[in-house]
C-alpha cells in the first residue's frame, strides 16, 4: 500500500515540477518573443529551479529533465540571436551568473557558454574549464548528473580536437581531453556516492536507480573514445591510465562492472591489444563482488573477432603475448577473489580457451595449459555437481573438439582427460557421447593402440561402471543408445598393420571386458566382427590357407574370440554366443583350419543344449546351425557326419511336430553338398524328406484326434516344394512318381470333410501346381523331365 502511494506520490510531483517548468517557460519564451533578455533571464531560471527537486526518481527526474532540455535549446537560440544583433557574449556570460540558485546558473552558464565558445571570442578550452569546474558547485548526485550530462552534450561538438574550429594550439587538444576525463570523474564519484544516501532498507532500491543513471557517466567515455586526438600514444599514456585509477579507487562493484565494460567496448581493439598489460593489471584490484568473468570473457571475445578479421594483426598477438598475459591474469582474479565459485572460475578458463583456439589454434601446450590451470584450480574437490559448473565444463571440452574435428588432436592434451574426471557420473557419459559423436561425424580413424587406450580411458564413463553404480538405474533406452554408440565406436578403429591392428582388438577387448553383463552384448558383438575382419584380411593377403608363422596368425586371433565370446556366458546371453560361435565357424571355413571350426561348433551345440530352452529360441537356433553347417567345406567325412547327425536329432526333438517337421526337411541340404569326393548323397536327402513327412503325418494325426479336424496342409506343401527343388537338382532318388503321390495326397486332404479351409495354403499349393505345368508348357530338359507328373 506505501508503494503505491508513494508512486502517486510521485505522480503528482512530477506533474506539479512540469506545471512550473511549463508555465515560466510560456513567460520564458514571451520574453523572448518581445526581446525583453532580463525577463527571459529570470523566468528560465525560475523555470530551471523545478530541477532542483530530491523528491523524484531517477526515471521520473529525466522526464523533467528532457522538458527543460527542449526549452533550453530553444533558449540557446535566442541568445545566439541576440549576439548576432551585438549584444556581448560576454556581458551575457557575466550577466546570467547573478540568478539567485546555483543549479539553474550553471544550466544557463553552460548554455551560455555553449554560445561563446561557437563565437571564438575565448578559446574554447578555457571556457569548458571554467564551466567543469564551476559544476562542482552541485554535489547532489542525481542534479549532479544530469548537470554535468547537459554539459557534455552541449559540448561535445565543441571541444578543440584534431580538425576542430576550435582546435587552438597543440596544448588545446589536451585539454580537451582532460575535461572529458575531469567530467568523467566527477560525474562517477556522484554516481557512487549515490548508495550512500537514505536508509539502508532501500539499498536495493538505490541500486536500481543506479542501474538507470550509468549510462550517463559512460557517455563521457564514448565521447572520448570519438575524440580524434586519442591516438594509441595518448590512450597508452594519458586516457587508460587516468580512467582505471578512478575505477579502482572508486571501490564500488557496480561502477567498477559498467566502467570496465564500457572501456572494452568504445575503445578500438587494437588500442586493448596494445594496453593489454596496463587493462589487465585493473583486475585483480577490483572488488571481490565485480562480475569479473563476464568483464574478461568481453575482452577476450573482442581481440578473437579482431584476430578472426585479419591474419595480418595475428603477428601482434604474438609481440605483445596476449595468450601470457590474460592466463597470468585469470590466475590473479582467481587467488584475489578467493569466494568465486567454481563456476566462475571454469568460466573465466571457457574464455580463454576460446581466445586460443582462435588466435593460437596452432598451439597446443596453450590449450593444454588452459586445462591444466582448471584442472589444478578444481584438484582437491570433489566431483562437482553445480548443473552450470558442469556445463562450463562441457563446454571447456567440447571447444577443442569442434576446433579441430579430431579427437586425435584432443588426445594430445594430457590435461584433457584429467578434465573429465572432474565431471560427475551422468556428466562425464555426455562428454563421452559428445566424444563418439564427433569421431563419427568427422570419420575419424583412430589407428594405433595407445591412442585407442587413451581413448576408451577418456570414454570410460560408457563402458564400464567407475563407481559401483548399478546400471538398473539408468534409463533403459538411454542405455542402450549409449552402449549402440560404443559399438559405433568400435567399428571406427582401424589400422593398415595387421600387429597393430591386433594390438587394437586386444585394448579393446581389455576395456570392454571390465563393462559388466549389462554392456557385454552390446560391445562383444562388434570386437568379434572388427576381429573377423581382420582375419579376412590376413588370409587376402596370404592366400587361401595361412600360416601359423606369420605374426598375426589366425589361431591366435580365433583363441582370442573365443574367450570373449566366453565372457557372454555370465550374462547369460546365450542366443547371442550361440550367432557368434557360427560366424567364428564360418571364417574357420574360409581359413581352412578344420579343428577350430569343429570347436566353435561344438561350442554352438553345446549352448544348444545347455542354455536355450525355451521352443522358439531353439526353432531359430537350429536353423542357423543348419544354413551354417550347409556352408562349411573344411570339414572331412567324419566330422561333418558327426555335425550333421547332431543337427538332424536336435531338429527331430523340437517340442511341436510342425516345427519338427520343418527342421528336419532343412536338414535334407546338408547331405546335398559336395562331399571328399566331389559326390552328393542323394539318399540320405530322401530319407530326411520322408522323415519330415511321416512327422508332417502325424501332426495331422494328432490334430484330428484332439481337435476334430486336420491341421492346415502348408507343411504337405512345403515339403512337396522341397521334392520339387532336389527332383530338379538332379537328385535320382527323387522320383516322378514319389511327387505325384505327394500330390495326390495333397488333394485327397484337401477333399477331406476333416480337413481345415485355409486359404493361404490353397493359394500356396494352386501356386506350386501353376509351376508345374509352367514348366512343362516351357519345354525343354527341365520341361522333359516334368512331364510324367500329372497336374
Amino acid at each position: 500500500m506505501q508503494g503505491e502511494v508513494g508512486k502517486e506520490d510521485e505522480e503528482k510531483w512530477l506533474a506539479e515540477g512540469i506545471g512550473g517548468l511549463q508555465q515560466n517557460a510560456f513567460y520564458m519564451r514571451r520574453a523572448m518573443d518581445s526581446n525583453n533578455l532580463r525577463d527571459a533571464l529570470k523566468y528560465s531560471a525560475q523555470m530551471l529551479s523545478e530541477l532542483r527537486t530530491s523528491k523524484l526518481s531517477p526515471h521520473k527526474y529525466y522526464e523533467l529533465y528532457m522538458r527543460a532540455f527542449d526549452e533550453l535549446r530553444m533558449l540557446e537560440m535566442y541568445f545566439k540571436e541576440e549576439i548576432r544583433r551585438g549584444f556581448s557574449v560576454t556581458d551575457l556570460y557575466e550577466l546570467v551568473q547573478h540568478a539567485g540558485n546555483v543549479l539553474p546558473r550553471l544550466y544557463l552558464l553552460c548554455t551560455v557558454g555553449s554560445v561563446y565558445i561557437t563565437s571564438k571570442e575565448a578559446p574554447a578550452k578555457d571556457v569548458l574549464k571554467d564551466l567543469v569546474e564551476m559544476s562542482r558547485g552541485i554535489q547532489n548526485p542525481i542534479s549532479g548528473l544530469f548537470l554535468r550530462s547537459y554539459l557534455s552534450q552541449i559540448s561535445r561538438d565543441k571541444l578543440p580536437d584534431i580538425s576542430s574550429e576550435y582546435e587552438g594550439d597543440a596544448d588545446s587538444v589536451l585539454d580537451a581531453v582532460d575535461f572529458v576525463l575531469q567530467n568523467f570523474t566527477e560525474m562517477n564519484k556522484l554516481w557512487v556516492r549515490m548508495q550512500y544516501q537514505g536508509h539502508p532498507r532501500d539499498k536495493e532500491k538505490r541500486e536500481k536507480e543506479r542501474n538507470e543513471l550509468r549510462d550517463l557517466v559512460g557517455k563521457n567515455l564514448h565521447v572520448l573514445s570519438q575524440l580524434e586526438s586519442v591516438d594509441l600514444g595518448l590512450y597508452k599514456e594519458t586516457v587508460l591510465p587516468r580512467i582505471l585509477e578512478q575505477v579502482v579507487n572508486c571501490k564500488d562493484d557496480l561502477a567498477q562492472y559498467y566502467l570496465m565494460d564500457c572501456i572494452i567496448q568504445v575503445f578500438p581493439d587494437e588500442y586493448h591489444l596494445q594496453t593489454l598489460e596496463t587493462l589487465l593489471s585493473a583486475c585483480p584490484q577490483l572488488q571481490p563482488t565485480v562480475d569479473i568473468k563476464t568483464v574478461l570473457s568481453c575482452l577476450m571475445d573482442r581481440l578473437s573477432n579482431y584476430a578472426a578479421s585479419s591474419a595480418e594483426v595475428l603477428p601482434e598477438f604474438l609481440q605483445v603475448e596476449a595468450f601470457s598475459k590474460l592466463s597470468t591474469t585469470i590466475g590473479k582474479v582467481i587467488e584475489a577473489q578467493a569466494d568465486m565459485p567454481a563456476v566462475g572460475a571454469i568460466t573465466l578458463y571457457v574464455s580463454l580457451l576460446t581466445f586460443t583456439l582462435r588466435v593460437h589454434s596452432d598451439r597446443l601446450d596453450y590449450v593444454d595449459q588452459v586445462l591444466g590451470a582448471c584442472v589444478k584450480k578444481l584438484s582437491g574437490k570433489a566431483k562437482l555437481e553445480d548443473s552450470k559448473a558442469t556445463k562450463q565444463i562441457v563446454a571447456l571440452l567440447s571447444a577443442p573438439l569442434e576446433k579441430y574435428n579430431d579427437i586425435v588432436t584432443a588426445l594430445k592434451l594430457p590435461n584433457y582427460p584429467r578434465m573429465m574426471d572432474h565431471l560427475d557420473n551422468e556428466t562425464n557419459k555426455i562428454m563421452a557421447v559428445v566424444v563418439i559423436q564427433s569421431i563419427m561425424k568427422n570419420n575419424t580413424c583412430i589407428s594405433t593402440s595407445d591412442k585407442v587406450e587413451a581413448l576408451f580411458e577418456l570414454i570410460k564413463g560408457l563402458i564400464r561402471d567407475t563407481d559401483g553404480s548399478i546400471s538398473d538405474e539408468l534409463d533403459e533406452e538411454d542405455f542402450k543408445e549409449e552402449q549402440n554408440s560404443v559399438a559405433r565406436l568400435i567399428h571406427m578403429l582401424h589400422s593398415d598393420d595387421t600387429d597393430e591392428m591386433l594390438q587394437i582388438i586386444c585394448t579393446v577387448r581389455k576395456h570392454i571386458l571390465l563393462g559388466g553383463s549389462k554392456r557385454l552384448p552390446f560391445t562383444v558383438p562388434p570386437l568379434i566382427f572388427s576381429a573377423l575382419k581382420l582375419v579376412r584380411r590376413l588370409q587376402n593377403q596370404n592366400g587361401d590357407t595361412v600360416s601359423e608363422d606369420v605374426p598375426t596368425a589366425p589361431k591366435k586371433i580365433f583363441q582370442i574370440l573365443n574367450q570373449t565370446i566366453e565372457a557372454l556366458s555370465a550374462v547369460p546371453c546365450p542366443d547371442l554366443a550361440l550367432r557368434l560361435y557360427l560366424q567364428c565357424a564360418e571364417a574357420a571355413n574360409d581359413c581352412d583350419v578344420e579343428p577350430i571350426a569343429y570347436e566353435f561348433f561344438t561350442q554352438a551345440f553345446v549352448i544348444y543344449e545347455e542354455e536355450i530352452s525355451d521352443s522358439k529360441a531353439q526353432i531359430t537356433a537350429i536353423h542357423l546351425i543348419i544354413g551354417t553347417l550347409q556352408r562349411m567345406s573344411v570339414f572331412g567325412v567324419e566330422n561333418r557326419d558327426t555335425l550333421t547327425h547332431k543337427a538332424t536329432g536336435y531338429s527331430a526333438k523340437l517340442l511341436k511336430k510342425p516345427d519338427q517337421s520343418r527342421a528336419v526337411y532343412a536338414c535334407s541340404h546338408l547331405f546335398s553338398v559336395d562331399d571328399q569326393d566331389g559326390e552328393k548323397d542323394g539318399e540320405r536327402v530322401l530319407l530326411c524328406l520322408k522323415r519330415s513327412l511321416r512327422i508332417a503325418n502325424a501332426a495331422q494325426q494328432m490334430s484330428n484326434a484332439s481337435r476334430g479336424t486336420s491341421g492346415p496342409l502348408t507343411l504337405f506343401i512345403e515339403i512337396l516344394n522341397k521334392y520339387l527343388y532336389f527332383y530338379e537338382k538332379g537328385n535320382s532318388q527323387i522320383t516322378s512318381s514319389a511327387i505325384q503321390g505327394l500330390i495326390e495326397l495333397i488333394l485327397t486332404e484337401t477333399q477331406s470333410e476333416s480337413a481345415a479351409v485355409d486359404p493361404s495354403a490353397t493359394a500356396f499349393f494352386n501356386s506350386t501346381l501353376r509351376y508345374i505345368r509352367f514348366q512343362k508348357q516351357k519345354g525343354g530338359p527341365l520341361g522333359d523331365k516334368y512331364e510324367p507328373i500329372k497336374v
